[in-house]
């Protein structure tokens, strides 16, 4: 048996799959990546539920989620290291940790990926449960989840990781998919998650340019914010995935990201993958998409909910083409150096690496201080 188990919040890919992903018909998945590079066991909700009957008992009435973590919890002597790919699953995991094993002689050391850990229904974890101190690493998105676990909970530097999303850019690569003929200008927008569609649409309302907002997304459980549009005649609102979404980034000049200001991470999937793709971004700057474009360089920031800024974005990169083009080679460039899949599979491993050490158990600091709360 191996030493790590790598949870999967959903159903691990299928052979079929498996097989596209060797052709390179389909993108890599990062928990395929990392189960290779920890030697992992995967456990995913349908494991999970195989895990016995209290499993299916919580799945059915309860949360999947939260069946997968009492799965993860019933092994804990099984692994030295349990990595969460979620805090739904890791949240849960640690207070059973704490609370349901506490004369343990030794527990699996839990790193958790953090995607919105600020969350207001995150937060009794934190406040009330104190789960941080059995969570060896945390690893968030941006710098506004980092400085809130720091400010607020008191969660110690050393044990937070501020890692960026990644991308397959062998698979989102503009060499692979060339554009397609068109009459006039064409720009997308990609994804459901935080997305402000609502200024997207006034903002390009009469512009001589066309518009795809693909407003699905296979991960998100948001209601897809474009319903209650009335796009103009230059918007085209793809609510099914029916388009290739590679050919879409290759068709268009540049990628708009249009965000509600919210503190997670929301549009990182869609940057990346227009960056790969060789395409500028023009984003919101909220406060949770502050990092991934550099403003200037790979492409341009604009006020949350500002139409006139976001049409002056727009305006300015169809009218200076080959600025566009510049910015789109250059976050093709940082993808390759910093933001791959196998840069972030890498950087992950290290850490469970870490916790892998004979004296990581021992060495590492449990900071409980009490939270400021005068800093929320």
């Amino acid at each position: 048996m191996a030493e790590v188990l790598l949870t999967v919040s959903g159903r691990v890919a299928s052979p079929e799959v498996i097989a596209r992903i060797a052709r390179g018909a389909a993108r890599r998945i990062d928990y395929l990546e990392m189960a290779r590079a920890f030697g992992a066991d995967l456990i995913d909700f349908a494991a999970a539920q195989r895990a016995g009957p209290i499993s299916r008992f919580i799945a059915r009435f309860f949360d999947e989620h939260l069946a997968l973590a009492w799965a993860c919890f019933r092994q804990r002597e099984a692994y030295q290291v349990i990595f969460a790919d979620c805090e739904t699953v890791g949240l849960p995991l640690a207070a059973m940790l704490k609370y349901l094993a506490p004369l343990a002689h030794s527990r699996p050391q839990l790193v958790m990926i953090g995607c919105d850990v600020l969350a207001a229904k995150k937060r009794p974890f934190y406040d009330l449960l104190r789960v941080h101190t059995h969570i060896s690493y945390h690893l968030v998105f941006n710098q506004t989840h980092k400085h809130g676990l720091q400010r607020r909970w008191g969660v110690p530097e050393e044990r937070i990781v501020v890692t960026h999303f990644m991308v397959d850019p062998d698979y989102f690569n503009p060499e692979a998919v060339g554009p397609q003929p068109r009459a006039r200008p064409q720009i997308c927008a990609v994804g459901i998650e935080a997305r402000d569609y609502g200024t997207l649409v006034q903002a390009v309302r009469g512009l001589a340019v066309d518009v795809v907002i693909a407003a699905a997304s296979p991960w998100s459980r948001q209601v897809d914010p474009s319903k209650a549009l009335a796009p103009p005649p230059n918007v085209i609102i793809d609510r099914d995935l029916k388009l290739d979404v590679r050919q879409l980034y290759a068709d268009s000049a540049f990628v708009v990201m249009p965000l509600f200001d919210v503190d997670r991470a929301a549009g990182s999937t869609t940057i990346l993958e227009a960056m790969a793709m060789g395409k500028a971004v023009i984003c919101s700057r909220a406060q949770g998409q502050r990092e991934l474009v550099v403003d200037g360089e790979t492409g341009l920031y604009v006020p949350p909910g500002d139409v006139a800024a976001l049409r002056a974005a727009i305006q300015y990169l169809l009218d200076h083409p080959a600025e566009a083009a510049r910015m789109g080679a250059a976050g093709r460039r940082r993808v390759e150096h910093e933001l791959s899949l196998d840069h972030y599979v890498e950087l992950t491993a290290s850490y469970v690496r870490r916790c892998l050490a004979p004296d990581h158990g021992s060495s590492l600091a449990m900071n409980s201080a009490p939270a400021d709360q005068d800093a929320w």
